[in-house]
């Protein structure tokens, strides 16, 4: 028998606990093929789910801003380490397209997800689109390109061979110059660095795994996302930067907005392809809005 003292602390472990576990929680979820994927949970677990995966070569973390804003609106926010990336395993192999969205799937059951909205950013949002194609949407009422990859690049083989030389050599040198530069668009005249945000990206960057980015380097760039686009059958918003040096915006948002049958694109001006960053504000209302949208 407990005495009165053992009742009351276990009746307010139980609460303590309770609201951890509402409020706040992170975890693993084991792959088909053995690896551990980190997530974040937040916000309303009675909420409306809503997934986000990261571009290259980042973390959960770059969701920051946009999983604060709809976790204070009730809203269930959840991001994950790509395999490779963050907290999550480094393994040799299975960094491919396929095996992303099969991650993606992985977690969407352990957290059993349903009516979920999928946001992915640059490679995220391949692997969000190579998801919809390869695993339907059963689980999955919308889904937010922001500055995607899809359905391809479109960029000569040739710059990014020339990337992956400087990745071998000297991958700190490349990070820096990436994040200073095309990335958030710092390199264009007159725009206004955030020496944060450089060094924000490049902590996210050096904890994925070498061979894990350097083998993303050509799912992001070789893989075509056509066939998969075709097969989306929910609303989809595409969000791209007018002034994206990474992601071209002719070759990507304007193709591929064609390929949906049921897309809109939001393009915004001057922006660039740190768009959950730069205009972190806009981009978490826009997706508010593209929630409560019938």
């Amino acid at each position: 028998m407990h005495t009165s003292f053992e009742v009351l602390l276990l009746f307010f472990t139980t609460l303590v606990l309770g609201a951890t576990a509402k409020f706040h929680s992170t975890g693993f979820v084991t792959t088909a093929d053995g690896n551990q994927i980190f997530y974040k949970d937040w916000g309303n677990r009675t909420g409306t789910p809503i997934v986000f995966s990261h571009g290259w070569p980042l973390s959960s973390d770059s969701w920051g801003s946009q999983m604060l804003f709809l976790g204070q609106q009730g809203y269930r926010v959840i991001a994950h380490d790509r395999r490779g990336h963050g907290h999550s395993s480094q393994p040799w192999d299975g960094n491919k397209m396929d095996t992303y969205a099969d991650d993606l799937l992985a977690l969407i059951k352990h957290l059993d997800l349903k009516n979920a909205m999928l946001v992915g950013h640059s490679t995220g949002g391949g692997e969000v689109t190579r998801f919809l194609g390869r695993h339907g949407t059963s689980r999955v009422s919308k889904a937010v390109l922001i500055g995607s990859i899809t359905p391809s690049l479109g960029i000569p083989l040739s710059v990014w061979d020339d990337f992956r030389v400087k990745y071998r050599k000297n991958r700190a040198q490349l990070f820096l110059d990436f994040a200073s530069g095309p990335f958030f668009g710092f390199d264009r005249p007159g725009a206004a660095i955030s020496q944060g945000l450089i060094q924000e990206w490049m902590q996210q960057a050096f904890r994925a795994g070498f061979v894990n980015l350097y083998d993303c380097i050509t799912e992001f760039s070789e893989t075509d996302f056509t066939a998969d686009m075709k097969k989306i059958d929910i609303p989809v918003l595409i969000i791209h930067g007018a002034e994206d040096e990474v992601v071209p915006i002719e070759n990507t948002a304007r193709k591929g907005i064609g390929l949906l049958k049921n897309g809109t694109l939001k393009i915004y001006p001057g922006g660039d392809h740190g768009l959950p960053q730069t205009f972190s504000e806009q981009v978490s209302h826009d997706l508010l809005e593209f929630l409560k949208k019938s």
